[in-house]
């Protein structure tokens, strides 16, 4: 199933800016479940793409300006591929996580820079928070993870936000909600403080609001589950990820993954605004 994604992300500024460089992490991660079949990147103004991937694998496109502008224009346009369902089965006794998890000793180096805090300073109230969180007789990690993931969509709202940034866990649950990213840090670091290794995820999701065109980019959190890889859970919803999930992203903090950021320069009363559109829709 082949699947269209448009992002377009357009600034505006009260006069003509200078740009410093960009980042962007928009290309889907490929992989046995998914094919980037075509891609095209339009900037106005003029600029120069290179490409390459980081520490974690993404591809990441580095966009140098030629000139200045009073509008900013970054449009992706990505054709995919889907090349199988993402299957559900029951797993193996043998490939289920015991509680507390126990990391491959060959994979501990790797595993513990996913199981470090992001927001250390607000360890102390994520912990106050999970005193709350109860599960029976938790035998396996899988178990513990999809009740997080339950407990994090049951007890606080979803917020679309159109400020810059992400939440900390501490802001977000002071606010008793926040957007899919912060939903998504929040699970991520409560999954850390119980010494669970999981990372950031940056992507689309396919669904109503994004097939209409009025759809934003999305965020998740992946837990490392030894003998089965990195799985998905996504708190906005209260689910398990899906093939609707199209990642972009992935990294140890949230920052790392912003589909896109940049600078200009001038002060700061020169922007004037931004607005982001989101289209994923099946294309035969």
């Amino acid at each position: 199933m082949r699947l269209r994604i448009i992002h377009q992300t357009r600034y505006t500024y009260k006069k003509e800016v200078e740009f410093g460089d960009h980042r962007l992490v928009l290309r889907p991660r490929e992989g046995h479940d998914v094919r980037v079949e075509a891609m095209d990147v339009k900037i106005e103004p003029a600029a120069q793409l290179t490409w390459s991937r980081d520490v974690f694998g993404n591809s990441v496109a580095t966009v140098e300006f030629e000139e200045p502008a009073k509008e900013l224009l970054i449009e992706s346009n990505v054709l995919i591929v889907r090349m199988a369902p993402v299957a559900r089965r029951k797993a193996p006794l043998t490939s289920i996580t015991p509680w507390p998890p126990v990391y491959d000793p060959r994979e501990r180096v790797f595993v513990r820079a996913y199981q470090k805090l992001s927001y250390p300073k607000d360890a102390a109230a994520v912990k106050t928070w999970l005193e709350n969180f109860r599960i029976k007789k938790p035998d396996y990690a899988e178990d513990v993870v999809r009740n997080l993931n339950e407990y994090i969509y049951d007890e606080l709202r979803y917020i679309r936000r159109e400020e810059k940034g992400v939440l900390t866990p501490a802001q977000t649950l002071e606010l008793g909600g926040g957007s899919c990213r912060d939903l998504a840090t929040l699970l991520l670091e409560a999954a850390r403080v119980l010494g669970i290794a999981a990372r950031f995820a940056s992507g689309y999701l396919e669904c109503q609001a994004a097939e209409m065109g009025e759809a934003s980019t999305h965020a998740w959190a992946e837990i490392y589950h030894p003998g089965r890889g990195w799985e998905g859970y996504d708190p906005s919803i209260g689910e398990e990820t899906t093939s609707r999930h199209v990642v972009t992203g992935v990294s140890n903090h949230p920052r790392g993954v912003m589909p896109v950021s940049g600078s200009f320069y001038g002060k700061a009363s020169a922007f004037k605004s931004m607005s982001i559109a989101v289209t994923v829709r099946p294309e035969e």
